[in-house]
């Protein structure tokens, strides 16, 4: 009988065990989809296993004991009624931790279901507070609306790479693979990565000063006849020594018609109602997120920037991505070279009018100007109180005593002395830059399109005075002034613009020994910008049945899209011939946003690589969720936008930078609105003390732009490090930037579960 029952007991025993196995928490049910071997493994699993076996332990080594004499002595139910207890509550214990994981994994990008690569390949993952959202579907917005959010947005990002990868512009890898669905690219890029993590790293070192940067080995010469089409050099007829006879060369660009189509596209997305909201919400969730991650973080931040030595703010490489060349020095240096130039070159025939010369000393001396009583108030180049929404006040502040005859000497390039006091005073600048190591910039020179000469009288002006330094890269701005030039009767139609500013660059590639100055020169250039004001008022109009250049003879001026459409058809081609002849190419970053119609960010979305100012994007949400997604660099300018359009206060470069889209500072005027020597340090002290940016917000900014800049990618290395191109903290390093990994990684993370918030619906069936 006792036989018996033990054999019964045990056989229950058993059955117990794989009951309680199964329910126990140890094994999880299958997944619905793939999962990647990413094992997660912390402190709490560890405790929780050691205290699980403890008490299940002493659970077997107490039941071997009788309770109670009295009590069935040696049947097993009391034995497996306890054990059955303790079952239960560790597996609703095990159940709970393993929804708390899932949630938690949920929410990180590297653990989602149906995710396949990890946020980070075998590097250290800083340890910080993050901030998460658990559950299923977290947008806050119901399913269906998300998948047409999701639909809209991807589709607004797919025509942003379309145009990017038509011009030779960037557009971040880490969008792209989110473009796509997963197993088509996902493999592909684990192993590009996996091979260059095998490449050998090598200590980056200064790369060495240009001694003479106006020497180059020109190249062969390619006899060629270029054809235009509707406004646009779109290829070439050249001559092939093969066949002996003349072939037609095309450089594919995207045409007008597709332009027009995909920019009511996205002016339909922009006033989309539920579009609107759930790039709202996200936009308000990302601002939020910030700031629990500051609230969490900010001391962990703060210790990691004091742990790396030699490096802080003030030494930490920052660009000035918008600046004019014209009014890069302030009104004090300004004012001193002036009054220098009166002493030492008083003699210099500087004007001729009416075949008549005037020297420097008899200008002065028509103005009534005495050098002991010029001052800075005189001098009146500082913007004030009456510029706010006064472009044209603004614009006459270039004028040094109200004089143009003053600025035509002094800040211009063309002129009766070929630019000499200009290039002297800019080299001053540029040898403070020098001086202080640290501080680089991209000064704007102005192409009219005026005369087909332009070109070449800007470039012997660049050799002739040397006007090359490590720390200045160039940018070409364009003046959108075709009204001013057809009302004086300098132009007869918009062609002729387009053929003075950009047929001059395809000769010089084509033919460098026709333009050698301006083959040397271009070296320096790294892309276009467009200006003017963009609150004048223009056409609202804008479809496939507008003029093309050639016909468009009206004296009104084109609208801003048109301008923009036309530069960057023109790059694009450009860039496709410089490239077959290995030469550097340009990317198009215009003033954008600063006034006027919202449509003007649209068209940078599509065409700019960067842009300047972006202030409408405040009041756009889709658009301002779009550049973040799609990573687009907004150059901003608070205290030029203080004096023309927006109060200090108001600015939004705090919400831009808390949000992650990718900001920077920039000077834009210091003529006008700085009175330092070092108007970029000026303009980061003033948004550090007004917006109470932290050491670590002023080292990203800082970080940011030298990524938006155009200078060499060497150069790039040696700032940022080897590896500044990889994704997330691969591509940092604290010791050049001086921005802690763990505000990188908190930057990549969110952006990347931005990306997969939109883009799961789409790929993924529910």
């Amino acid at each position: 009988m006792e036989d018996t029952i033990k054999k019964i007991s045990d056989h229950v025993e058993k059955e117990i065990d794989k009951k309680d196995d199964h329910h126990s928490g140890r094994k999880s049910p299958p997944p619905l989809t793939k999962i990647p071997s990413v094992k997660i493994r912390c402190e709490a699993d560890e405790n929780y296993q050691k205290i699980a076996e403890t008490i299940i332990q002493n659970f077997k080594e107490t039941g071997r004991e009788i309770s109670a004499p009295y009590e069935v002595p040696h049947f097993p139910i009391e034995k497996n009624e306890s054990r059955k207890a303790v079952q239960r509550q560790l597996s609703s214990k095990a159940h709970l931790k393993l929804l708390e994981k899932q949630s938690f994994d949920q929410s990180k990008s590297v653990d989602v279901v149906d995710k396949k690569v990890p946020l980070y390949e075998n590097i250290y993952v800083p340890d910080f507070q993050r901030v998460t959202v658990g559950g299923e579907h977290c947008s806050g917005v119901p399913l269906e609306d998300l998948k047409q959010a999701s639909s809209m947005l991807l589709q607004a990002l797919n025509l942003r790479q379309k145009y990017m990868n038509f011009a030779n512009q960037s557009f971040p890898a880490l969008t792209a693979r989110f473009l796509k669905p997963r197993d088509q690219h996902w493999d592909s890029h684990v192993a590009d990565a996996s091979k260059s993590e095998d490449l050998e790293e090598l200590p980056i070192t200064q790369p060495p000063t240009i001694r003479d940067p106006w020497e180059a080995d020109l190249l062969e010469d390619i006899p060629c006849v270029f054809q235009v089409n509707l406004g646009v050099y779109y290829g070439m007829h050249r001559y092939n020594k093969e066949t002996g006879a003349m072939e037609l060369i095309q450089f594919p660009y995207p045409p007008f018609d597709e332009f027009v189509t995909d920019l009511h596209l996205m002016g339909a997305m922009i006033a989309d109602g539920p579009l609107k909201s759930f790039c709202y919400r996200r936009l308000s969730y990302l601002s939020s997120k910030y700031q629990l991650h500051v609230l969490l973080n900010e001391l962990r931040e703060l210790a990691a920037q004091k742990a790396v030595p030699h490096r802080d703010f003030y030494n930490a490489r920052k660009v000035d991505t918008h600046v004019h060349a014209a009014s890069c020095m302030n009104q004090k240096h300004l004012l001193r070279f002036i009054k220098k130039s009166m002493k030492v070159h008083a003699d210099d025939v500087v004007q001729v009018k009416d075949g008549k010369s005037k020297t420097l000393k008899k200008v002065f001396e028509e103005l009534n100007i005495n050098m002991y009583d010029l001052s800075v108030d005189m001098l009146d180049v500082h913007a004030d109180r009456n510029t706010f929404h006064r472009f044209d006040k603004f614009n006459a502040k270039y004028n040094p005593v109200g004089e143009s005859s003053l600025r035509e000497i002094y800040l211009k390039t063309d002129n009766y002395v070929r630019g000499k006091y200009f290039a002297a005073i800019l080299k001053e600048v540029f040898s403070d830059l020098e001086e202080s190591k640290y501080q680089n910039a991209e000064p704007r020179l102005s192409i009219y399109g005026r005369k087909i000469d332009e070109w070449d009288r800007l470039a012997e002006w660049a050799v002739k005075h040397n006007m090359y330094s490590d720390n200045v890269r160039y940018l070409i701005q364009m003046p959108r002034l075709y009204d001013i030039f057809r009302s004086n009767n300098l132009i007869q139609n918009f062609q002729q613009i387009l053929d003075n500013v950009f047929l001059p660059l395809f000769e010089v590639t084509a033919k460098p020994s026709s333009h050698p100055e301006l083959h040397l020169f271009l070296r320096y250039v790294t892309g276009f910008d467009s200006v003017d004001d963009e609150s004048k008022p223009e056409n609202p109009s804008f479809d496939k049945d507008i003029n093309p250049p050639l016909q468009w003879t009206d004296k009104e001026n084109p609208p801003y899209s048109y301008y923009l459409y036309y530069m960057y058809a023109n790059i694009c081609t450009l860039n496709h011939f410089r490239k077959s002849r290995g030469l550097n190419t340009f990317v198009l970053r215009p003033h954008c946003g600063e006034a006027g119609a919202v449509q003007h960010l649209i068209t940078g979305f599509l065409l700019s690589e960067n842009i300047s100012h972006g202030l409408l994007l405040r009041k756009v949400p889709v658009l301002q969720y779009l550049y973040y997604l799609a990573q687009v660099g907004i150059a901003m300018s608070p205290l030029s936008n203080n004096s023309l359009f927006l109060n200090y206060h108001r600015n939004p470069l705090p919400e831009y930078l808390s949000r992650g889209l990718v900001v920077s500072l920039s000077t834009d005027d210091p003529l006008q609105f700085h009175f330092t020597r070092e108007p970029l340090i000026e303009e980061y002290s003033i948004a550090a003390q007004v917006l109470k940016l932290s050491s670590c917000d002023m080292c990203e900014l800082s970080r940011n732009s030298v990524l938006m800049s155009g200078f060499p990618d060497k150069w790039k290395k040696y700032w940022l490090g080897p590896h500044y191109m990889k994704e997330g903290v691969a591509g940092n390093d604290i010791h050049r930037t001086n921005v802690p990994d763990i505000r990188v990684s908190y930057r990549y993370e969110t952006l990347v579960e931005e990306l997969e918030t939109i883009s799961y619906p789409i790929f993924n069936q529910f």
